[in-house]
């Protein structure tokens, strides 16, 4: 027995040393940040160096010394000054932070519902005895394999104003920030609503035949099934579904950053991508830091919340 709680241990340290390694320590770190300001500046030193000749040997001047040539050496160096909560109070007063959540906002108010509703609709439609039915479903859920940058780069060359295949239809889909904004809730509704159409399929094939049958027998229509048999058994799935794409659209940053680079100017700017631009592109590791578990913190309410309303469903 000791031996085998050994080898049990053993084979779950990859796996610990990989969470400590990749999770924690990241958010351990990350958080620490948090609480200063990341500066980085440029040392400049001078030094005398050695002129040497083909050889490697000293040049040497007519005094007989070695002759040497100023050397300018930068070096790149980071300072980190504690400042408290700064970081999250300049949150609250940025105006790119302001605008970037009115982004993230409107993206999940817009592209969430419409996935939810479609994904039902297809689900309630692949739930009838159809030709081709399991050719066509095995169809619709391909573009859950796709990544999210790759699909982001293939909509922007079929998006692309000039030449690309909806071109002649003469819509700014990138250049125009109100479209640019419906162009990234488009890709994200063709990526995502196959998942939520396959949830609600899975779900609707649990109901029992007897329900619907009863349902057929007093009488009921296809828009009374809908909604006096599917919808109320499948609200702990909606609410389910609801949870995780929300969760995952807060998060949104993969698509806008393939598809638009977050233009034009700060259209299809998240809040996520603002985040790592400020970041790494501007160097403010402190600030986006704190950006960054601001996220985490709303994302963790909204899972809170919703998870308290599914066990008050079940119970």
């Amino acid at each position: 027995m000791r031996w085998t709680g050994k080898i049990r241990f053993l084979l779950l340290a990859p796996a610990v040393i990989w969470v400590l390694a990749f999770t924690v320590f990241p958010l351990g770190y990350s958080l620490y940040l948090a609480f200063y300001k990341i500066e980085q500046k440029v040392e400049i030193k001078r030094e005398k160096e050695v002129i040497l000749d083909a050889d490697g040997k000293p040049v040497l001047d007519d005094n007989g010394q070695p002759r040497t040539k100023n050397v300018v050496i930068k070096e790149q160096v980071n300072i980190a000054t504690f400042i408290g909560l700064d970081n999250f109070k300049r949150l609250f007063s940025d105006p790119q932070v302001a605008e970037a959540i009115r982004v993230t906002l409107l993206f999940v108010l817009i592209a969430v519902p419409v996935e939810l509703a479609l994904g039902f609709l297809l689900a309630v439609l692949f739930n009838q005895h159809i030709f081709g039915r399991p050719v066509l479903r095995t169809v619709m859920i391909l573009p859950i394999f796709a990544t999210p940058l790759a699909v982001g780069y293939t909509f922007f060359t079929i998006f692309y104003e000039v030449g690309g295949p909806l071109a002649w239809t003469g819509i700014p889909f990138l250049s125009n920030p109100n479209w640019a904004l419906i162009s990234v809730i488009l890709v994200d509704v063709w990526q995502w609503t196959p998942f939520c159409f396959l949830v609600f399929l899975a779900a609707l094939q649990g109901v029992p035949d007897e329900l619907y049958e009863a349902a057929r027998v007093d009488g009921a229509s296809a828009m009374d099934m809908l909604r006096e048999v599917m919808l109320p058994l499948l609200v702990p799935t909606i609410i389910i579904v609801l949870l995780l794409r929300m969760a995952e659209a807060l998060k949104l940053f993969d698509i806008p950053f393939a598809l638009t680079g977050g233009g034009p100017g700060v259209a299809t700017q998240p809040f996520s991508l603002l985040a790592f631009r400020t970041g790494l592109r501007f160097f403010d590791l402190g600030y986006a830091s704190a950006m960054a578990y601001a996220l985490l913190i709303v994302v963790m309410i909204v899972v809170t919340l919703f998870f308290r309303r599914l066990r008050m469903n079940y119970d």
